[in-house]
């Protein structure tokens, strides 16, 4: 078993916290769907909307709190919602859009080591420009002053995004490296599941803009790093416990709809 009992405790109380907080806060839609209401009953349909509105929300309302649990025990440094930084260099932000333009042409392939150094180079050359970069979901710095910053997405994202996704990760690196020229930083998009199991992840959509090695982790590739190895299947262990644990009071909850 990888992770703890501690943190076992810990990521099923945080699951508990955000089903509750989630029931707690929502309301159905208004709309009304006389069809759909007579057919399936108000319960039904109140509960796929809940659902759609958890899965639609689950990144920052599940994966991120879980994510900070299990890291907080392995890194020096674990926060959600962070800022990279505030400021960067022109020469760097010019030197993002020739990477990109690069790949987007297939001048160049991902190399993210090579792309890095590049932006290191020039992380404090020109005129210095106040930014707001894209929110870091989970940001580590780890006991040996390394940091890893990650961009949650869907299982599948859209295609037409990879070239913004990889904006966001450089214009990171950038940020980092214009406070701290010397840093170890690493920027990955992170896919907390595979749609695809037993089958492979599909990364061939990725492939051309993202360092599939270096910017990507998927399923338990993503999870181990966090908690250690196995921490994948431990996790879901955790989700099944939790879920028949709370299955009268989700059963409850829903079947007020009826009543109604």
């Amino acid at each position: 078993m990888a992770l703890s009992k501690e943190q076992v405790n810990s990521v099923e109380e945080v699951l508990k916290v955000s089903l509750r907080n989630k029931f707690q806060n929502y309301n159905p839609e208004p709309a009304s769907m006389p069809f759909h209401t007579r057919l399936l009953g108000k319960d039904r349909l109140a509960l796929y909307s809940f659902i759609h509105s958890l899965i639609t929300n689950f990144g920052e309302s599940i994966f991120e709190p879980v994510g900070l649990a299990l890291a907080q025990k392995n890194f020096k440094m674990a926060v959600s919602q962070a800022t990279a930084g505030n400021q960067i260099s022109t020469a760097a932000q010019a030197e993002i859009q020739k990477i990109i333009d690069g790949l987007i042409t297939a001048t160049s392939t991902p190399n993210k080591k090579e792309e890095i150094e590049r932006i290191r180079k020039v992380c404090q050359t020109g005129e210095m420009i106040k930014v707001k970069p894209t929110k870091v979901d989970l940001m580590f710095e780890s006991k040996d002053g390394a940091y890893f910053l990650f961009d949650i997405k869907t299982a599948k994202p859209n295609a037409g995004g990879f070239k913004e996704f990889k904006r966001t990760l450089l214009e990171w690196v950038a940020v980092v490296l214009a406070n701290n020229p010397n840093a170890n930083v690493n920027t990955y998009i992170a896919i907390p599941y595979n749609p695809y199991e037993p089958e492979p992840y599909t990364r061939w959509t990725m492939r051309g803009m993202l360092d599939l090695e270096n910017e990507l982790k998927v399923a338990d590739e993503f999870w181990d790093f966090l908690g250690g190895k196995n921490t994948y299947k431990d996790l879901l262990d955790c989700f099944e416990r939790v879920g028949i644990e709370l299955r009268d009071e989700i059963d409850a909850y829903f079947g007020r709809f009826n009543k109604k």
